[in-house]
């Protein structure tokens, strides 16, 4: 099965994004400094050319992944306990008021 390949303008496109950010992206992915959601991630992606400086044809399977990696799942709130008032002049242990005979 050949593999679909997408330009940088579908690409971009394809993941919401703009052209010039998609090329921050890999930029910042051939550095290892791309991360989604703090998570490391490296692209790749296909660059013809002699030299390597051809256009840039990323596959398909790839942007789902980029897109798989972006995605937000809702989590179930946790309930918070209330804080418990704690009792005024915590420092005095004994009983107020007057002495007893």
């Amino acid at each position: 099965m050949a593999k679909q390949l997408l330009n940088t303008k579908d690409a971009a496109a394809a993941i919401g994004v703009s052209v010039l950010t998609l090329y921050d992206w890999l930029s910042q992915s051939d550095s290892g400094k791309f991360e989604i959601r703090g998570q490391p991630v490296t692209v790749e992606y296909f660059q013809g050319g002699r030299r390597g400086q051809g256009r840039i044809k990323i596959a398909h399977q790839e942007i789902e992944r980029i897109l798989s990696l972006m995605r937000v799942t809702p989590k179930v709130a946790s309930s918070r306990s209330r804080c418990k008032k704690k009792p005024t002049l915590q420092h005095i242990t004994t009983k107020l008021g007057r002495p007893v005979d």
